[in-house]
């Protein structure tokens, strides 16, 4: 296929996103829709990439720092695509071979729709080649305008097309496969002699031909490839597709979504084989679910890898957290970041966990917060439970040993070690460490005081005839 090299322009603020968030990085299926252009280009072979920033360009380098294949120029003034090109003419000094052009807000665009324009390109002996789509409605789109031979005469802007031109269907993705030599002349010689004051790109088609060089023309089979994103509604019209694909991926290999139209899931998640998940989850992040797992209705994970035979039931929440197998979580449960569940461990509805690791066969049924804790093997956690870590201004562990019973309604001020086999008994405050088969109670003894409520009412009744 030859030496490849990619441009992607993504200096454009996006002023019609209506935010205050640089166009290119707004996500599409959990990432940035620079990346899907980025992984495209990759893909289709491209060894070095430029990408052309403007806008917020922080933060769009520190979105791919550490990617050594990347580089990036600053078009400090947005003077039209071409100029753009023309940025990162510099960083690609020296280069032999094709240049493909791609825009950061078309990220729709698959890996093998750019082989094949690659291969066309190649086959053809075109210096520049042209990836175009069939549009139902093409107003707002560059036309497409050929000689009889079928090689492209020149691409014309809509405000600019006469009646006729503007009846052609094929259109200009904005996408290019251009020979270097030829592009970095052409760049060079481009002028802004018109309305807009601004160097286009699509200029370099009239000189190629202008010079007797071919430029042709590679069709997408499918138009939404091509589709740039530009505001809000296109943005969620990109993120329907890419979701749809995404979920069909899980399907096809193995697992079962209820309501496709109707979950959730980024790119890069993993769902092993008979896994089912219900309406309205939503898994984000790079999260992996093993086999057998289900995930019921309204649950949203994100970041987690949960192991074989979990059930997560209805609205509880998941951040950052490991789970092994054989867990059960919810319904209403809050797993934040730092924890993890091993083996056959149950966590019941309304407990939150933080930074805590909960060891095999233990439990925490109900209304319990655990926070920075290890709880050992076989541990009973009673409702209402709360390990009292932070004492404003650190924060300190709890430790529970394997075996221990806690009762309900127990604060373990941290730091503090239950020792195993222990009983916490119920309604306890524990603030020293408790020895291992030892039976804990902290709480002030109960005081009865027989006959109390009939003095009271006596007094009561002595005050109303006064």
């Amino acid at each position: 296929m030859g030496v490849t090299a990619a441009v992607i322009l993504a200096a454009g603020k996006g002023t019609r996103m209506k935010s205050d968030l640089v166009k290119v990085m707004h996500s599409l299926g959990g990432l940035p829709m620079i990346d899907y252009t980025v992984e495209a280009a990759r893909d289709a072979g491209a060894s070095r990439i430029v990408i052309v920033t403007g806008h917020q360009s922080d933060k769009v380098r520190e979105y791919f720092s550490g990617r050594d294949e990347i580089a990036f120029v600053l078009q400090e003034e947005q003077l039209g695509t071409g100029h753009a090109v023309a940025c990162a003419s510099q960083a690609l000094a020296g280069f032999c071979g094709r240049i493909l052009i791609l825009c950061g807000d078309v990220p729709l665009l698959k890996q093998q729709t750019l082989q094949e324009m690659l291969a066309r390109h190649q086959k053809s002996g075109a210096v520049l080649t042209v990836l175009t789509a069939q549009m139902d409605n093409p107003y707002g789109y560059g036309r497409v305008v050929k000689r009889e031979d079928g090689n492209i005469l020149r691409i014309v802007e809509e405000k600019d097309a006469s009646d006729a031109e503007r009846e052609i269907r094929e259109i200009n993705s904005g996408i290019y496969c251009v020979e270097s030599g030829f592009l970095f002349d052409a760049i060079s010689r481009l002028t802004n002699d018109n309305a807009q004051g601004e160097y286009y790109l699509t200029d370099i088609v009239q000189m190629a031909v202008q010079a007797g060089n071919s430029c042709i023309s590679c069709p997408v089979a499918d138009p939404d490839e091509v589709m740039g994103v530009n505001d809000r509604v296109q943005l969620a019209a990109a993120d329907a597709i890419i979701r749809k694909g995404v979920n069909e991926a899980l399907m096809y290999a193995g697992a079962t979504l209820i309501d496709p139209g109707n979950t959730y899931i980024d790119k890069g998640v993993k769902i092993g084989r008979d896994s089912i998940i219900h309406p309205n989850v939503h898994i984000k992040g790079l999260t992996e679910i093993g086999d057998n797992c289900t995930i019921e209705p309204s649950v949203v994970i994100k970041g987690c890898r949960i192991g074989n035979d979990v059930i997560i039931k209805a609205g509880s929440v998941l951040a950052d957290a490991v789970l092994h197998d054989s867990i059960s979580v919810g319904p209403m449960a809050h797993l934040r970041p730092g924890t993890v569940l091993m083996n056959h461990v149950k966590i019941g509805n309304f407990v939150e966990t933080k930074e805590a690791t909960i060891g095999e066969d233990s439990k925490a049924s109900h209304l319990t917060y655990l926070g920075d804790a290890t709880i050992g093997k076989g541990v009973n956690i009673g409702c209402g439970t709360i390990t009292c870590n932070y004492d404003g201004v650190n924060k300190h562990r709890t430790v529970i040993e394997d075996d221990v019973f806690v009762g309900s309604d127990v604060q373990f001020i941290a730091p503090v070690t239950v020792g195993r086999n222990s009983l916490i008994a119920a309604g306890s405050t524990v603030t020293k460490d408790v020895p291992p088969d030892s039976l804990a109670i902290a709480r002030t003894p109960q005081v009865n005081k027989e006959g109390w409520m009939k003095e009271r009412a006596k007094g009561k009744g002595q005050k109303a005839k006064e």
